[in-house]
């Protein structure tokens, strides 16, 4: 397994949002007003850790899922003659949902499992390592005390991010997103985070076709997974991790996100 999908496609609101208590450069300011994470710069793009994160792992061949008008993303790429992996585009036309954008990578994928993870996500290499050693489909969860005791995200915004329910055999049952307080003091200890890292089958793509939209009017990842675990009784593999997953979602995440990425040497 040596394929990666990234998500890239977002609409980028929280980031182009202004926020007077983040101090940003004119460079960073630049880029946030455009929307698109990947590209703010931190020393160098925030993109450039995650590829270069990927092929520690072991990924060489990558997808980016990106809009019609992405082409700063596909300039810089061009530009940039990375050689430990290779760079390829899907376009999602519409943003239609995680879903929808997975979707569009199916030509890239080419009956081959495949990672999907976030662009505006750095996941721990131990996450990245394992899913590729997997059978099947999988999941990364993150346990929520290592999120809230060691990434750059706040702690009440950890406490509200989707809650995995795994069996005792190891095996995912449900993403519950935003679960109450009830639903949380029912469910054993540690809480398992999803934080939207995968490993795919082609199985997937039959699941993105047959789900339905959700409230949102968008086609939602967690509900193809659903898909996946209960029409084609498919086992959806967890992989549990006590690792942190960086985030930068918004402007006020640079400068959080910064002392972290400063130790890390990027190669291409």
């Amino acid at each position: 397994m040596d394929k990666a999908v990234i998500l890239a496609r977002g609409l980028g609101t929280r980031m182009r949002r202004a926020d007077t208590e983040a101090s940003l450069s004119e460079a960073e300011r630049a880029v946030a007003e455009t929307g698109v994470k990947a590209l703010i710069p931190i020393d160098r793009p925030f993109l450039d850790y995650v590829l270069s994160s990927l092929a520690d792992a072991g990924y060489r061949r990558i997808c980016l899922v990106v809009a019609p008008d992405h082409e700063a993303i596909r300039s810089y790429y061009r530009r940039v003659g990375a050689t430990r992996v290779s760079i390829e585009f899907a376009v999602q036309v519409e943003p239609k949902g995680t879903a929808n954008a997975v979707a569009a990578a199916e030509a890239f994928a080419d009956d081959d499992p495949f990672l999907v993870i976030n662009s505006d996500n750095y996941y721990p290499l131990e996450a990245l390592r394992r899913l590729r050693g997997q059978e099947g489909c999988a999941t990364a969860l993150f346990e929520r005390e290592s999120m809230i005791e060691g990434s750059n995200i706040a702690p009440e915004r950890v406490r509200s991010f989707a809650v995995a329910e795994v069996d005792p055999e190891g095996l995912l049952r449900r993403i519950l997103e935003k679960p109450d307080a009830a639903t949380l003091a029912a469910m054993p200890q540690p809480h398992w985070l999803s934080m939207n890292c995968w490993r795919f089958t082609p199985v997937i793509f039959e699941a993105c076709r047959n789900i339905l939209p959700s409230p949102r009017n968008e086609y939602e990842l967690p509900d193809a997974v659903q898909y996946v675990v209960d029409e084609l009784r498919q086992p959806f593999h967890a992989v549990t991790v006590r690792a942190p997953v960086l985030d930068l979602t918004s402007r006020k995440d640079i400068a959080s996100i910064k002392p972290f990425l400063s130790r890390i040497e990027v190669r291409l």
